[in-house]
């Protein structure tokens, strides 16, 4: 595995020596947050064909995930919930992590698991105590996600959520990182859910309760972020999957995510 950046349908192998950065033995695009790497990777990056490259997660280790329930106003109404009135945060480990193509696995304690298309906020610099209107100088990029649920667990009691959430193979993204000023307006930005090719749940960003510049900033003043730290604002909608199902998170102009279900 190398480190690649896409440029148009050509992706550009960043680190064939494999020199940049390593996580377990592997090429970490998390080197690419710092910008002087960026540029000066690209710079002496190796071109190949599209077809020649496929996509796994970005990187693996991350040093947290910070996922908001119930931040699109039409989505809490879904669950008969209401919006709280501060952002409702959660984290989940990086033991949850799969990419582009692998298996959702759903665990043998759950009967019920819901699949949410949400778009990623990577962090791109450390970040403690930010304002509002600074804070997306603090992203990088974006990305699509897919973050699952055991949602039957969940229900017994709001108290399980850290466990709910926390099964294998329950947080999905990638395949690509967009840098935050190739997106245009983040508030205009469309995040669909989809099942099985039918598009079930689309939302824009700006219907969040909380935007993502108010999340950062929030977040940052709990404790620090830290370059990789990945922020999933909150799904237009849920679905329902079971074994053999495809899921993907759809989000025009940023990438589509999709990942098999397979109950073991």
């Amino acid at each position: 595995m190398r480190i690649a950046s896409v440029r148009g349908d050509r992706p550009v192998l960043v680190d064939p020596a494999g020199d940049i950065a390593f996580c377990d033995g592997v090429g970490d695009a998390m080197a690419l947050l710092d910008g002087d790497v960026y540029r000066s990777a690209v710079e002496s990056a190796v071109f190949g064909p599209g077809d020649s490259v496929s996509f796994t997660a970005p990187y693996r280790r991350p040093r947290k995930i910070w996922g908001i329930g119930l931040n699109y106003r039409d989505h809490a109404s879904d669950l008969s919930e209401s919006v709280p009135g501060e952002p409702a945060s959660f984290i989940k480990g990086d033991h949850t992590i799969i990419g582009p193509g692998d298996t959702i696995v759903l665990p043998e304690q759950s009967e019920r698991v819901t699949a949410e298309a949400e778009l990623g906020l990577i962090i791109g610099r450390y970040c403690r105590d930010v304002s509002p209107d600074d804070a997306l100088d603090y992203v990088w990029g974006v990305c699509p996600v897919l973050d699952q649920t055991a949602e039957d667990i969940l229900r017994r009691n709001p108290r399980f959520l850290t466990r709910s959430k926390n099964f294998p193979t329950f947080f999905s993204f990638g395949p690509a990182i967009v840098p935050l000023g190739d997106v245009g307006p983040i508030e205009d930005i469309v995040v669909s859910t989809v099942r099985n090719g039918e598009e079930l749940r689309t939302n824009t960003v700006a219907n969040m309760a909380f935007g993502p510049a108010a999340l950062v900033s929030f977040h940052s003043k709990v404790m620090p972020l830290f370059p990789g730290d990945i922020i999933s604002p909150g799904t237009p909608g849920a679905v329902v999957i079971n074994d053999g199902d495809t899921v993907e998170c759809r989000i025009p102009g940023v990438g589509t995510l999709i990942n098999p279900v397979r109950r073991p």
